[in-house]
């Protein structure tokens, strides 16, 4: 919204500032921070108030869980509040693909809302049915998909983009819109998977979240995809601004959530979250990067996939719980212990994510 002020500007002043992204995503890191530091407690406050015995503790969950009972969840409103605000006061708003992050992020905080909602209202762990969960879901990627498949450049469009090969691609056509439900969709429920210790979730989104920011800074460059030999794709260079916000609101949000956790993330914030960073992978075309900057979550998903088909076929686990950081709780591992190992893996993913934009 205050690009707008650029009008005012002769060249030569502070509103020339307003022009340049790397600036407007400054501001909106600390406009998101402070958001997040101002309504926090307040927020948290009127969450315990309402929810009363709070989110629901798995009776099947680790031990060390049950002393968590009374957390108020929903805390991703703090989040969301902070990143929506934040972007639409600094990113230009005639850009289509900060829309379309927007509308996945805000589409998938819906859902987890209601999820967590029925969950605290019944005060078990039910929530929304999965399958309506997945609907509405695929229903909103879908949307996205074509949205995205829409605002690519036409020799672009429908393809599908590898790291290091460069040059190669990969011509899916209209199966790119289920292609990149299939992106959206799984990155939501993988963050969601993610989020099960306090602060575990959040630091993995933002460090995935400032590097796919990083290379939508880069590919909507002309001058950097040439340097850097990727794919040039106008327009996604104002994700920057929306990826500082989410940092900004992180931190305010871990701030609150930090061991012992104040508030839980709920599915409002895990499924917000992992769904805008599905949709700016799609936006960026860099998907598959997003698999190795967001390894940490891939790695959650499919030890619950592994867990769930042996034990059907076998009778046995293949982990003493899943997802996995549930295993390393019952081997013993303090959760701080597992947070913190969890965060070096997901920053040294992060830095291999990025070292592909060169790499060939």
């Amino acid at each position: 919204m205050l690009y707008w002020l650029t009008s005012f500007s002769d060249g030569g002043d502070l509103f020339n500032l307003f022009r340049y992204i790397t600036f407007r995503a400054g501001a909106a890191f600390f406009t998101a921070l402070i958001f997040g530091f101002l309504f926090g407690r307040p927020l948290i406050d009127v969450l315990r108030k309402r929810q009363g015995k709070g989110q629901p503790i798995r009776d099947d969950g680790p031990e060390g869980h049950f002393m968590k009972a009374g957390t108020p969840t929903m805390g991703g409103l703090l989040i969301v509040g902070a990143l929506l605000t934040s972007t639409l006061l600094w990113a230009r708003l005639d850009n289509p693909f900060i829309w379309m992050v927007l509308f996945v992020t805000m589409g998938y905080a819906a859902i987890g809302f209601a999820d967590d909602y029925a969950k605290v209202a019944k005060q078990n762990t039910d929530g929304v049915s999965g399958k309506m969960r997945l609907l509405l879901g695929f229903l909103i990627a879908a949307i996205a998909g074509a949205w995205a498949a829409w605002w690519h450049p036409a020799e672009l469009t429908g393809m599908l983009a590898f790291p290091v090969f460069k040059n190669a691609l990969l011509d899916l056509g209209i199966l790119f819109i289920p292609f990149s439900m299939i992106v959206i969709v799984g990155a939501a429920n993988a963050v969601n998977l993610t989020d099960g210790l306090d602060g575990l979730a959040i630091m993995p989104v933002m460090i995935a979240g400032g590097t796919l920011g990083v290379i939508a800074y880069a590919v909507g460059r002309v001058d950097f995809t040439d340097y850097l030999e990727v794919h040039y794709v106008p327009g996604t260079g104002e994700i920057l601004i929306f990826t500082a916000a989410l940092i900004g609101g992180g931190l305010g949000f871990l701030w609150y959530n930090a061991p012992p956790a104040a508030v839980f993330m709920g599915d409002t914030g895990s499924l917000a979250l992992g769904g805008a960073l599905g949709a700016i992978a799609v936006a960026t075309k860099h998907e598959i990067v997003l698999a190795i900057v967001g390894g940490l979550f891939v790695v959650e998903a499919l030890s619950v996939i592994i867990q769930v088909i042996y034990f059907k076929r076998t009778g046995k686990r293949v982990f003493l719980m899943a997802p996995i950081h549930h295993h390393y709780e019952k081997k013993g591992w303090a959760e701080p212990q597992i947070v913190i190992r969890f965060w070096i893996i997901s920053l040294i993913l992060a830095l291999i994510g990025l070292a592909t934009l060169k790499l060939r």
